[in-house]
């Protein structure tokens, strides 16, 4: 039997050896560079755009590498039919379970999947002027301040003399209130759950009720819809 000859180099000759040029070296390194720098822009809009307590140093990070991550994958489906196929195949199958307290967070991830899939695409000039158009309109919008904040007032009173008074003064003193909930207890008294407007920043409205006589206990907190005292 003739013995077949086999050469070294035919063992690493491959589909996989044959599609290391189809991407170019210099457009991945300008795609994941523009990536890398839209990235940061995106993460310092957030920052800026923050308001909440504790800022998460990790969820910028995030947006960054997000950015990147996405440009890397649209650079491999752009480049191959057949395996963007296969991408989302095995894209398909990942689960995020992570939970996102904050609406506008949402926004973030979704501008930096955007920006990664647009200069993946290799449209450039979309990716950078359309993330200048949007963190203007962000640190507009969400940084503009208002002095029309609700409130949720909670009132303890003795009896019924001590709550007309009370809510004679919150008629007066505010733009705007609703009555979310009373309970009337034997032994604790009366206790009502208020959200007001304020006609401004000032809080002394708290401490003309609670010279009221009869009032027991006065609580005022800021709410935004996410929870009721």
């Amino acid at each position: 039997m003739g013995q077949q000859a086999i050469n070294f180099g035919d063992i690493f000759k491959s589909s996989f050896i044959e599609k290391l040029n189809s991407v170019s070296i210099l457009d991945m390194a300008i795609a994941l560079a523009l990536a890398f720098i839209m990235g940061l822009f995106i993460m310092q809009v957030y920052k800026k755009t923050f308001k909440g307590v504790m800022y998460s140093a990790n969820f910028g990070v995030a947006l960054m590498a997000l950015t990147l991550v996405t440009t890397l994958i649209i650079l491999a489906v752009t480049s191959n039919v057949i395996l963007s196929l296969g991408m989302v195949g095995a894209l398909s199958i990942v689960r995020f379970r992570s939970a996102i307290k904050e609406p506008l967070d949402i926004a973030f991830l979704f501008w930096s999947i955007s920006v990664g899939i647009v200069l993946g695409a290799g449209l450039i000039p979309l990716a950078i002027l359309g993330s200048l158009f949007i963190g203007i309109v962000m640190v507009i919008f969400v940084n503009k301040k208002t002095i029309d904040n609700p409130y949720i007032l909670v009132i303890n009173c003795d009896d019924d003399m001590s709550e007309a008074k009370a809510m004679d003064l919150v008629s007066s003193n505010v733009k705007k209130h609703v009555v979310k909930s009373k309970t009337v207890s034997p032994s604790n008294g009366i206790e009502m759950t208020v959200e007001v407007r304020l006609k401004d920043t000032t809080t002394e409205l708290v401490n003309e009720i609670s010279k009221v006589s009869g009032v027991s206990n006065v609580v005022l907190v800021s709410y935004n819809g996410d929870y009721m005292g």
